[in-house]
């Protein structure tokens, strides 16, 4: 099956740094676009961040100049680099990636099952 598996969640200081990694295991054949997306208490989930095959990035305004996705198409790895981190940070981080897998050969979205980032003093 599919996976995505998420690290390097935790707790840290405002003004910190964190890097959170997530691999995607299983029978894969291709992977386009993958993200980056957080949910805090009562609130929606929001993309943070998203990195298509080529390298191409999008972010979310708030974590502009703070934030940096990366992506080892080699290992199947998207990370997410977290600078100058904000009390308003603190989610669930959820990687997500479009994936073409062959159990089923076909297209879909897969997410990870969330990593908790708190960011507090």
């Amino acid at each position: 099956q599919v996976q995505l598996v998420e690290s390097g969640g935790g707790l840290v200081q405002p003004g910190g740094s964190l890097r959170l990694s997530c691999t995607a295991s299983g029978r894969i054949l291709s992977i386009a676009d993958m993200g980056w997306y957080r949910q805090a208490p009562g609130k929606e989930r929001d993309l943070v961040a998203r990195i298509t095959s080529g390298g191409r990035t999008n972010y979310a305004d708030s974590v502009k100049g703070r934030f940096t996705i990366s992506r080892d198409n080699a290992k199947n790895t998207v990370s997410l680099q977290m600078n100058s981190l904000k009390p308003e940070d603190t989610a669930t981080y959820y990687c997500n990636g479009n994936i073409y897998g062959n159990t089923e050969y076909r297209w879909s979205v897969y997410w990870g099952q969330g990593t908790q980032v708190t960011v507090s003093s």
